[in-house]
């Protein structure tokens, strides 16, 4: 027994050390090191530390709210990053488990008849000579009944399995922010989809009272023609501006039906299932009068994107310590814990228990270079995680700076486009005065209210523009996710 426990806990006090290189957090950035405020700022936007879950509820609108609540509940690609999350999970827990001894239960009955062979004057030293008589064909026969335990143990000398649950746990938590990523995604889809919805039915809507106007249009031409007060081009022009006018709404129809069969995609829900949410026409959303957009470096703690390339930097870390314990020996032991004899008897005592203890070593020491090969390959493998970190890094903030700098235009854009509104609506007020007063004809009365829908129009569109490049800046600021909501990582494993 003394033998055994020397067996056992050698290997323990060998154990010590873990090989490879540490992780000591993401790579310096050089010259990509954030400022501390964004460049792209624009008047509005605040350094105030952004909400990141539930951003879309800042447009108070009801029925996006509704959306969002069943895209993240039911959305198939969201369910299926979750369901990698958990696969991701069950690795760890599968290499820890990688540690520890396994054991199992056998039970062994041999029954065999060797004719030819007799099994008790034959000890080995020969083949046996063939029996004829019956009696020694009695001793042919051989009955071998077992009970037993028998157990397996790795001992862990160069740190390989801890590395191993470094690895599996880093991409675990890299497989949750990639779900939490794809939340940013998704929701931000949903209110890209929903506002380009709303765009395009108040297009229609404003569609159909042009359509109307061009018809009156039409008519008064057709009957001028008539008196002959206008040459025939004229009632030409006004039918090819009707006509265009039925293409353009056609064509904002059949967006909306579009946007209408996204958004039931999106929500997990088959075509048509949303039509009666979303048929009633509603104005697009406004964003806040101030937007929260915090800073460069809050901004590159938040991404879950950029979480996730620093945990697949974790995890090629580690990996290299997996190749490097390949260097160094292995020491194995089994064990064998048994009752049992030639009659189901010996089953039931407990004089017949057998005992056996096998510790192995291995130690590869000719490989022709194999081994020195994976850890190349896995130092490259470091490399080119680390370069996938800088780059996303460098795209967030490139995302970041580029939709700040949209949303800052769109916004002066829709203020030029609400002076011309006003304007227009003040000229068509004018005109309808001016042609009930007998001033003016019916004619020019409708080019200008004609004049008024358009501008009206385009305000409505430069209001769907400034919403959809406020969905924008919030998707990248990383923003659409919560922490809580999301599996918090694993915790790492402790070193021997």
């Amino acid at each position: 027994m003394s033998k055994i426990r020397y067996f056992v806990l050698a290997p323990l006090l060998l154990g010590g050390c873990v090989v490879g290189p540490d992780y000591s957090g993401p790579p310096e950035l050089g010259r990509a090191e954030p400022q501390p405020a964004f460049v792209r700022q624009a008047p509005g936007a605040s350094s105030d530390e952004p909400a990141v879950a539930a951003w879309w509820e800042t447009l108070r609108d009801p029925v996006l709210d509704e959306l969002e609540r069943r895209a993240l509940a039911s959305n198939p690609s969201l369910e299926a990053a979750q369901a990698r999350v958990r696969q991701a999970r069950a690795s760890v827990h599968q290499e820890r488990a990688n540690r520890s001894p396994t054991a199992g239960a056998q039970g062994t009955a041999v029954l065999a008849d060797l004719p030819g062979l007799d099994l008790q004057s034959n000890q080995g030293s020969g083949p046996a000579a063939p029996t004829t008589s019956p009696e020694q064909d009695e001793d042919t026969s051989l009955q071998f009944f077992n009970l037993g335990l028998n157990a397996n143990w790795e001992i862990d000398l160069a740190g390989g399995q801890v590395r191993g649950i470094e690895a599996a746990n880093a991409l675990a938590a890299a497989a949750a922010f990639n779900a939490a990523d794809a939340q940013v995604q998704l929701t931000a889809e949903v209110a890209q989809a929903y506002t380009n919805l709303r765009d395009r039915q108040q297009r229609a809507e404003a569609l159909r009272g042009a359509l109307d106007l061009q018809q009156r249009q039409l008519d008064l031409a057709l009957e001028r023609f008539e008196q002959g007060t206008v040459p025939a081009f004229t009632v030409g022009q006004a039918n090819r501006a009707l006509q265009a006018t039925t293409r353009e709404l056609a064509s904002a129809e059949a967006d909306v039906e579009v946007y209408l069969n996204a958004l039931a995609a999106l929500t997990g829900e088959e075509p048509g299932s949303l039509d009666p949410l979303l048929t009633p026409v509603r104005d697009v959303p406004l964003p806040p009068e101030s937007v929260a957009i915090g800073d460069p470096a809050s901004l590159l703690r938040r991404r879950p994107d950029i979480r996730a390339a620093e945990r697949n930097l974790a995890a090629a870390t580690a990996r290299i310590g997996v190749a490097e314990a390949a260097r160094f020996p292995k020491i194995s032991f089994m064990g064998i814990l048994g009752i049992g004899g030639t009659s189901l008897d010996d089953l039931v005592d407990l004089g017949n228990i057998s005992k056996i203890a096998l510790p192995q070593l291995q130690w590869g020491l000719l490989d022709f270079g194999r081994t020195s090969a994976a850890i190349a390959q896995t130092r490259a493998g470091r490399d080119e995680a680390e370069a996938q970190y800088r780059q996303v890094v460098l795209g967030a903030l490139q995302d970041a700076e580029t939709s700040l700098s949209r949303f800052a235009q769109q916004r002066r854009t829709v203020a030029a486009l609400a002076e011309i509104n006003r304007s227009a609506e003040q000229s068509a007020a004018l005109t309808r005065q001016r042609y009930e007063q007998g001033v003016i004809s019916l004619g020019d009365s409708l080019k200008a209210e004609h004049q008024r829908l358009i501008a009206q129009a385009n305000l409505r569109s430069g209001i769907s523009a400034l919403t959809a490049s406020y969905v924008a800046v919030q998707k990248s600021l990383g923003l659409g996710w919560s922490e809580a909501e999301n599996l918090a990582p694993l915790a790492p494993a402790q070193k021997e």
